[in-house]
């Protein structure tokens, strides 16, 4: 029995110290050749791998998983089946992870790495191990991923060749929705988000998928530049330059966000225009829009995308929340004879105060 130190932690330990890459979040992934599951289990390990055996340390809890290989059976990234024979070597094991900078492994410290990943690493390149990479469509998007996440990497030409394969055979077509949405998820968290998109719209996967979703140069820039921004704010940015109420309907009902989400994309949508006119109506009606006296978080959203997509001072807007949250309704309800006026009475009394602020501070 034989154990090493694969994955991840190996990848980023060279991104360290080839590349001067901050170091990784420090979780290893052990790989054992020789074993077997009754042998694991004697030796303490919890069994806890479903579709194939993965164990976890009974100290360190660490996952040890069986060096394994596996077999295209059906279309689709669940038509596989593996062998966990301990016949199986570390090679082998190898063989069937994505790319190559993930396909290396350490025996103490001794680099193992029988397919070139540290030299791809030289070269800020990510390239495929072998031809069963494109026996897995979320592989996709995983290296579009890895790419937003190591922008100074290029992929290799001919890996860039399968995954336009994998679209054109349909081999791509069996993702879901929720798998891509997931993606988009955690690549919205990577240093340059952008190259998740170029990269799909490189292999076809990007039109195949978003049915032609614009996202033009300048937003992906703006993407990548607004770190400040939280989750639901950048897929507002990213769905900025779709227009069609019936478009950006469809790109939500596909993906299915939660409901912060959508109200977030669904209300930069209505209100975008509005921050290119400073005339105290139109300031009232994009407060009243975002229902921001009771939800003055959904405006602050807006004012964040307005910053990093016009680059508006936004100090105005929200004077203009402050003046008209200190006015006292119930006061102004009380005052009206006829109750039928008290909406008008209260929005004519915001409207004042908004006027009472200097217009040039309105101008932007």
């Amino acid at each position: 029995m034989r154990i090493y130190l694969v994955g991840g932690y190996v990848r980023d330990l060279y991104l360290t110290r080839e590349l001067g890459y901050p170091k990784g979040n420090g979780d290893r992934d052990w790989v054992v050749v020789g074993a077997t599951p009754q042998q694991m289990l004697q030796m303490g390990f919890v069994q806890v791998g479903k579709d194939f055996p993965v164990f976890l340390h009974p100290k360190t809890h660490e996952e040890y998983a069986l060096a394994r290989t596996e077999r295209k059976v059906a279309p689709g990234y669940h038509g596989f089946v593996f062998n966990t024979s301990s016949e199986v070597s570390l090679e082998d094991d190898l063989k069937r992870r994505d790319l190559t900078i993930n396909a290396m492994a350490l025996d103490g410290e001794t680099l193992i790495d029988p397919y070139g990943g540290l030299d791809d690493i030289r070269a800020k390149q990510l390239r495929h191990v072998s031809e069963s990479f494109k026996e897995d469509p979320v592989r996709i998007l995983r290296i579009a991923r890895f790419n937003a996440k190591l922008p100074q990497f290029s992929i290799a030409s001919d890996t860039l060749l399968m995954l336009k394969e994998m679209v054109d055979n349909g081999e791509a077509d069996s993702l879901v929705a929720e798998r891509v949405f997931l993606e988009m998820k955690k690549v919205l968290r990577e240093n340059k988000p952008s190259r998740f998109i170029e990269v799909l719209n490189a292999c076809g996967l990007w039109s195949r998928f978003f049915h032609n979703f614009p996202v033009n140069r300048e937003t992906l820039q703006l993407l990548d530049q607004a770190r400040e921004l939280n989750e639901a704010e950048k897929f507002a940015l990213l769905t900025h330059d779709e227009n069609r109420t019936d478009q950006l309907k469809a790109f939500l009902n596909t993906f299915k966000p939660n409901a912060e989400i959508t109200d977030t994309v669904y209300l930069w949508a209505k209100v975008k225009g509005e921050f290119q006119n400073t005339d105290p109506q139109h300031v009232l009606k994009l407060i009243e829009t975002c229902d921001a006296v009771r939800r003055p978080e959904r405006l602050e959203k807006m004012l964040h995308l307005a910053e990093v997509i016009f680059n508006v001072d936004t100090h105005p807007w929200k004077e203009a929340l402050n003046r008209i949250s200190a006015i006292d309704c119930a006061k102004i309800a009380a005052s009206c004879a006829d109750k039928l006026f008290i909406g008008n009475a209260i929005r004519q009394a915001r409207l004042t105060a908004i006027e009472e602020i200097s217009q040039n501070a309105l101008v932007h």
